[in-house]
């Protein structure tokens, strides 16, 4: 039997060796399932002896149930998850694993098994040194301590890796991603910990599904009490060639390839070389079109996630999206583009345009995907090409999901093109999918789509998502869904954790199709934000709506917004009155820093700014609420519409 390298973290001469010290179990696999190596570590956790476990089947510590253990896919590397295990004394231990496979240059296959079992007198990690980390390097960064176990990860640090900071706090580098990259690296955080120097190297464990022409700048740096004493290490790593002022190498690319000629003068050859440009030349475009960060708003607490495929196809055409609407509402937006590929990314970049665009006129979500169904019937006809015809599909099979979220009514309103439905979680705990009709996918055209419309308690939790999520578990759909209700129904502290909670649970490796994740927590408006008044329609009543206004403005405390309030009032309750028809309503919202004046009536005509000429009596009002309101604009509904006008309160 050849013989493995020492197992990582098993050296006594550089950590510890009290029974109480944190230390790291270890063992080796073969491919048939029986246990080749038995480490110290093991030993200490699970209380057998080596004899008693080398040569006897792996199967033979698991608890009675086996937790969470499944077998591993052909040429899978790596593996992770919590497994209840049975001590020598007959007790179960749950414990967290992360396997890796080895391949020996004779084509033997062995699994080496870690897991990380903490000193249990040691508290939570220092607050002081949490700042100081954070502080001092905004990469993806990670802090290891001064036995180079690692501390913390960021959320740039847990995506590289595809681990969460939980799978590999209490774990060596080596350790987490066996590679000779981690080793050097290890060598050289150890020289900070024993020098105080920080050190510098081109290099950093390869991130999921790329290749070793990947470069990255990795930063060592010390970071010490208040005492000056080196307490841990800082790894902070980041693209060869992103400084700020230096152009990236895939934005190169990217403008190689769509400045090349139609004639193919700027053309590559064909070849490995090519495939990679066109591959990054994708992410680039891709990444540019995805939202970089969520927009503000107080409806829905909201976290996401996007992980590109990894597989041979390339990157699709996934895309998420967050647009605050009118109202106070919020939509959220889940799509997945047919094909992969530049085609499938610039398909998708204009689906989420003209679906911004769409969400700014206020449409109903089912009205929004007629219109989308037409655009990509249209994206089709244009660019039809008989001697190519699957590269032209513009889009057809595309599925799409839109909801839109009231924090005033706590209503939410679903509809869905071919896509899978969300998932609510409600605040007491129980979980389950939207019911709504699926729709066809969009592209195919004559048919309808459906909105549901459901109202949900304040604390509800939406997760919307694309099939490649469920399709990346090697087990069958049913499965795949209890897996995302479980993710979601552990108590969480945060939303980013729920996120990856559910991505280590169906995710064991990189996906072969994109996967898009939104996670958002419902709020509400309560009565003491939001208040309506019924108006009869009689010129007269404009005074009483200033006066309305005033009182209310007066009562939250922002009588120095009175006087442009009162304007936008008044002139949206005189439009309301002289051309639309009764029941004339006037409804003041306040969320956060913004102040909401609507005032709706029955009639469907929509008003239209212009500008008064010299001797005109009217014409001026919605061009003075345009003047004074942050945005303005008309939202229809079954019966009638709504003009509405957002003010800034910030500094009153």
């Amino acid at each position: 039997m050849a013989q493995l390298p020492t197992f990582p973290g098993e050296r006594p001469q550089e950590t510890s060796g009290s029974a109480g010290a944190a230390y790291t179990a270890t063992a080796t696999i073969g491919e048939d399932g029986v246990v080749t190596e038995w480490g110290e570590g093991a030993r200490r956790l699970l209380g057998y002896a080596p004899s008693e476990v080398v040569g006897q089947p792996a199967a033979r510590l698991l608890a009675e149930d086996g937790g969470a253990v499944r077998e591993a896919d052909p040429g899978q590397e790596r593996w992770n998850g919590t497994v209840a295990l049975r001590h020598r004394d007959g007790r179960r231990v749950e414990v967290p694993l992360i396997a890796h496979r080895w391949t020996s240059t004779g084509g033997t296959v062995k699994w080496t098994v870690v897991s990380a079992v903490p000193d249990p007198a040691d508290g939570p990690w220092e607050t002081p040194l949490n700042e100081w980390a954070f502080a001092q390097s905004p990469c993806f960064l990670a802090v290891f301590d001064a036995d180079l176990r690692l501390l913390r990860a960021n959320a740039g640090m847990q995506r590289t890796l595809s681990l969460t900071e939980e799978q590999m706090r209490g774990l060596r580098l080596p350790e987490i991603a066996p590679d000779p990259v981690s080793d050097e690296t290890e060598r050289r955080m150890r020289l900070v910990v024993e020098t105080g120097e920080p050190q510098q190297l081109t290099a950093f464990v390869p991130p999921t599904g790329e290749g070793p022409e990947q470069g990255w700048e990795t930063s060592l740096a010390p970071l010490r009490d208040r005492e000056g004493r080196v307490r841990a290490v800082c790894l902070a790593a980041h693209d060869r060639g992103s400084a700020e002022h230096a152009p990236h190498p895939e934005h190169l690319r990217l403008a190689e390839e769509l400045t090349a000629r139609p004639d193919g003068g700027a053309a590559q050859p064909p070849g490995p070389g090519r495939e990679h440009r066109e591959h990054t030349t994708t992410m680039t475009l891709q990444r540019s079109l995805l939202p970089h960060t969520l927009p503000r708003q107080g409806a829905l607490e909201i976290a996401s996630r996007y992980l590109p495929a990894g597989g041979e196809a390339g990157v699709g055409g996934d895309w998420f999206d967050v647009i605050p609407l009118s109202g106070a509402r919020v939509a959220l937006v889940v799509g997945d583009v047919v094909g992969h590929g530049i085609r499938a990314s610039a398909t998708m970049g204009r689906l989420r345009t003209a679906v911004r665009t769409l969400a700014d006129v206020d449409l109903p979500p089912d009205e929004l995907l007629t219109h989308l169904d037409d655009l990509i019937i249209h994206l089709s006809a244009d660019e039809a090409d008989p001697d190519a015809p699957e590269d032209s599909a513009g889009g057809i099979g595309t599925t799409c999901l839109y909801v839109v979220y009231d924090p005033v009514t706590r209503l939410c309103t679903v509809a869905r093109a071919g896509h899978p439905p969300p998932a609510v979680v409600s605040p007491e705990g129980s979980v389950y999918l939207l019911d709504v009709p699926a729709g066809p996918p969009l592209g195919l055209g004559g048919l309808p789509f459906e909105t549901i419309e459901v109202e949900l308690p304040e604390g509800s939790l939406l997760a919307l998502y694309t099939d490649g999520l469920l399709q990346a578990r090697e087990h069958d759909l049913d499965e795949a869904l209890d897996s995302l209700f479980s993710a979601l129904t552990r108590p969480a502290s945060t939303l980013d954790t729920v996120c990856d909670r559910v991505l280590s649970a169906l995710l064991t490796h990189r996906p072969d199709d994109d996967v898009a994740l939104l996670v958002a927590r419902t709020r509400a408006l309560h009565a003491d934000k939001v208040v309506v008044w019924d108006l009869p329609s009689d010129p007269s009543v404009v005074a009483d709506a200033r006066r309305y206004t005033t009182e209310q403005l007066t009562a939250w405390e922002l009588d120095e917004a009175s006087f442009v309030a009162e304007l936008v009032v008044s002139e949206l309750v005189t439009n309301a009155i002289r051309y639309g028809r009764p029941p004339i309503q006037l409804r003041l919202i306040h969320e956060n820093d913004t102040l909401i004046c609507e005032v709706s009536d029955a009639s469907s005509t929509a008003p239209h700014m212009r500008r008064a000429r010299t001797f005109d009596e009217g014409g001026r009002g919605l061009l003075l609420v345009a003047q004074l309101a942050q945005r303005w604009g008309t939202r229809h509904a079954p019966t009638g519409k709504t003009i509405w006008a957002e003010q800034s309160v910030v500094g009153f």
